[in-house]
């Protein structure tokens, strides 16, 4: 366990081992002591770091948004063309619900936890927002919307069927929603 007043990766550990507690056991089973103890801290930083169980799991979910907006961005700034576009789209689909099972789990307990709570509404209201803003880049403001619910669902389906649809009907739907 770190010790002492200097541990400047003290709070990336707290927040870390919030999101793995999450993704094992759900927010239901986030607990202070419990965080603590994955995170290899005392147990007083987490009220140090935090001013309460809320304050973090905003902040580990915000963690979580930037990381997911992150793959947006990696994959839409390459495009330079609306069919790159829509490739990058149809990769980003492929590549979310193919990638780690952590990320969908925690997007899920999000919206979760967002459907209950209105408070966290507007940490999922800004993570959309900054999807949509990456995705009007090259598409419309109406069609960036419904992409981004597309790329949502066709992610889901696919990361949890047996089967999961190939490429082709993936780039299909994505062309469907872009056609002008």
């Amino acid at each position: 366990m770190a010790t002492g007043h200097t541990d400047p990766q003290r709070r990336e550990r707290i927040l870390a081992a919030t999101l793995d507690l999450i993704t094992e056991e759900g927010v239901a089973g986030v607990s202070h002591r419990k965080i603590a103890t994955r995170a290899q801290v005392p147990l007083g930083s987490m009220t140090y770091h935090f001013t309460g169980i809320d304050d973090l799991l905003r902040q580990a979910f915000t963690r979580f948004a930037d990381h997911i907006v992150a793959v947006f961005e990696h994959h839409l700034s390459r495009a330079d063309s609306p069919e790159q576009a829509r490739e990058a789209v149809t990769d980003l689909i492929h590549t979310v619900s193919e990638g780690p099972r952590r990320d969908l789990v925690l997007a899920h307990e999000l919206y979760t936890l967002a459907a209950r709570r209105p408070e966290y509404r507007q940490l999922t209201q800004e993570w959309m927002h900054r999807s949509r803003h990456l995705l009007e880049q090259h598409f419309d403001a109406d069609t960036a919307r419904q992409l981004d619910a597309l790329i949502e669902g066709l992610t889901l389906h696919r990361a949890l069927a047996d089967s999961p649809h190939d490429r082709t009907l993936t780039r299909r739907a994505v062309d469907r929603i872009t056609a002008t």
